[in-house]
């Protein structure tokens, strides 16, 4: 399979700056993007023709069909009975993988009006998740004004062992962290 742009980036202009800023010695200690994990959640009392819509969205936005989650066990508060349908999700590796990130980075995100960056805080073991609330900001999916919008959690796993590694991985690859002003950097330490 050819690679994609980004994949190619990573390779040529990524791993080399992250072996000379972090003193790699090995190449194999760079850390890398592992997966992206989609994940879409919807109501149980949700129609069947709506759920194969968002199915067909998130094979659209990710390049492939996403599995449909069920519920595993009943919750009678929720009106949820076990083996409905109640979320999707698609995991992406290799080049769909760097293909998704790269539309992600250089198209949907910036597109979002008064975008100012993302949060910049991982989850202590170098891997970052976004939550989307509207994904018509892709362009593959047309919004239409009668359906809600659909959000979406963008989890991206990687090799790195900390979170200053995947910081600088992730800004390496071009994700838009948010600028942390002095007062902000002050307070959260």
């Amino acid at each position: 399979m050819q690679s994609t742009y980004l994949q190619q980036y990573y390779k040529d202009e990524v791993v080399p700056a992250l072996r000379k800023s972090r003193g790699y010695t090995n190449i194999h200690e760079v850390p890398a993007v592992e997966k992206v994990v989609l994940n879409t959640g919807f109501s149980a009392g949700t129609e069947k023709g709506q759920i194969d819509d968002i199915v067909k969205e998130m094979s659209q936005i990710a390049g492939q069909r996403p599995v449909v989650t069920k519920a595993r066990k009943s919750v009678s508060n929720f009106k949820l009975r076990e083996g409905m349908p109640i979320g999707a999700k698609v995991t992406l590796r290799g080049a769909t993988m760097y293909d998704f990130l790269y539309r992600l980075i250089a198209v949907a995100l910036p597109g979002i009006r008064d975008f100012r960056g993302v949060r910049d805080r991982l989850d202590g073991n170098g891997n970052y998740t976004l939550g989307i609330s509207d994904i018509s900001i892709f362009p593959e999916v047309r919004s239409d004004s009668g359906k809600g919008s659909i959000g979406m959690d963008i989890c991206i796993s990687t090799t790195a062992t900390t979170d200053e590694e995947g910081r600088e991985l992730l800004q390496q690859l071009g994700v838009p962290f948010r600028k942390r002003s002095a007062s902000t950097a002050t307070a959260s330490a």
